[in-house]
């Protein structure tokens, strides 16, 4: 099965990232039949089983399978549905367990969703949005709704600031590493931050990550060339691809301190 529509929704935010870790697996409960698929009055039917801090909680096919889109895009020619698979189920599990530690937090969201649609997605018309998913509005607006929460949560969870996302400069048209402009340089003063003075159309400091990648370009306030700009660009995202894998890591790590209170049995899947 594809990639659970909320994560595929996340991953384009750029958000919620990989939930990685693992559950306490334990033995089936002897009711799988072998069988792939299930027929439509057996969706509601208990398929996993998982417990977070002494509570039980049941999952059925048809929560998993809607994590995927809706049921009428996933069944098959004689309207049985495939059963879900057992990374479907986990991702699934993994989820609720986040939520369920969001709630006893009092995490909750509100106007955010909307926020949060707008800034990740571009709009919050949350019948466009399904339509790429093969959603209705209402689910979602659902989903999104979580993704908004796990977001909030992992922003209190997470303490390493993650910069922008640097832009690369635009290259000369003729090619010429060397062709210079203010343009160029006010790229590289945006960069550099208080690295540099412009007060005195020079570097403010001689131990920044900046000046030790550009000492030896010719900057001024008003020329650079494209050379330094793109040097400078190196830096950046240098410092920005460093600062997210440090806060995937927090938030990784978090998880995981949530999915070793987990265990889950899975009673009937495709193998």
């Amino acid at each position: 099965m594809g990639t659970p529509v909320w994560i595929a929704i996340c991953v384009v935010a750029l958000v919620v990232g990989v939930l990685c870790g693992h559950f306490l697996l334990s033995g089936g409960s002897g009711t799988a039949t072998g069988s792939t698929t299930i027929s439509e009055s057996q969706l509601d039917s208990t398929i996993a089983t998982y417990t977070y801090n002494g509570s039980s909680h049941a999952i059925t096919a048809r929560e998993v399978l809607e994590q995927n889109g809706s049921l009428d895009n996933q069944s098959n020619d004689d309207g049985t549905y495939n059963v879900p698979s057992a990374d479907d189920i986990l991702s699934y599990a993994r989820n609720a367990v986040v939520l369920e530690d969001a709630n006893s937090q009092n995490i909750t969201v509100t106007d955010d969703v909307s926020q949060y649609a707008q800034s990740t997605l571009g709009t919050d018309d949350y019948a466009t949005i399904g339509s790429n998913y093969g959603l209705d509005e209402d689910a979602t607006k659902s989903l999104l709704h979580d993704a908004a929460v796990i977001k909030k949560l992992r922003d209190s969870v997470v303490t390493t600031t993650v910069p922008d996302q640097p832009t690369a400069p635009t290259a000369p048209s003729d090619g010429n590493q060397d062709t210079t402009s203010a343009d160029y340089a006010q790229y590289i003063i945006n960069l550099a931050g208080d690295e540099w003075d412009s007060a005195n159309n020079t570097w403010a400091s001689t131990d920044g990550t900046y000046y030790s990648a550009l000492s030896t370009y010719s900057i001024s306030n008003d020329s650079a060339s494209y050379a330094a700009a793109e040097q400078a660009y190196y830096v950046a995202y240098s410092n920005y691809s460093t600062a997210a894998s440090q806060a995937s890591s927090e938030w990784t790590a978090y998880v995981n301190t949530l999915l070793s209170k987990t265990s889950i049995q899975i009673s009937s899947l495709a193998v």
